[in-house]
């Protein structure tokens, strides 16, 4: 078996200075025990930040560790940020999912919208209290 078949979910970046770029590549593979696939069958999703005029070739290194590929979709998506932080007219808008598919610059940019909202940052000492509390409210 192939190492992808013997995984039901893989993510990894491949560092820049491996492959001679700027930027990491991004590979995330996802299957039927996600309940997204047919068993046997995976969906994997490899992305960058552009820095050539070939994207889909930036990609090659990751697509190299997908084994064989069935169907495949290429799209480049530009960034987009905020002009304002909100504060001002009270509209907070949220910066452009970016190349990372772990999604932790997506919860950075969540963690300072909120901080731009209440003007204080988000206390994650209050998480535990509140899932103790919601799950004697969903087992009670």
């Amino acid at each position: 078996k192939q190492w992808y078949q013997r995984r039901v979910a893989i993510t990894a970046g491949i560092p820049q200075n491996q492959v001679g770029r700027k930027s990491d590549i991004y590979v995330l593979c996802v299957s039927f025990t996600h309940n997204v696939t047919a068993k046997d069958w995976y969906v994997a999703l490899v992305s960058t930040t552009v820095e050539t005029a070939n994207p889909e070739a930036e990609l090659e290194p990751g697509m190299r560790l997908l084994g064989p590929v069935s169907e495949k979709f290429v799209s480049v998506s530009d960034l987009y940020v905020p002009t304002e932080n909100g504060k001002k007219d009270n509209i907070f808008i949220s910066e452009s999912f970016d190349a990372t598919t772990h999604f932790e610059t997506t919860c950075e940019d969540i963690i300072k919208i909120y901080e731009n909202i209440t003007g204080e940052p988000f206390d994650f000492t209050t998480l535990d209290k509140k899932l103790e509390e919601f799950k004697n409210l969903t087992e009670g």
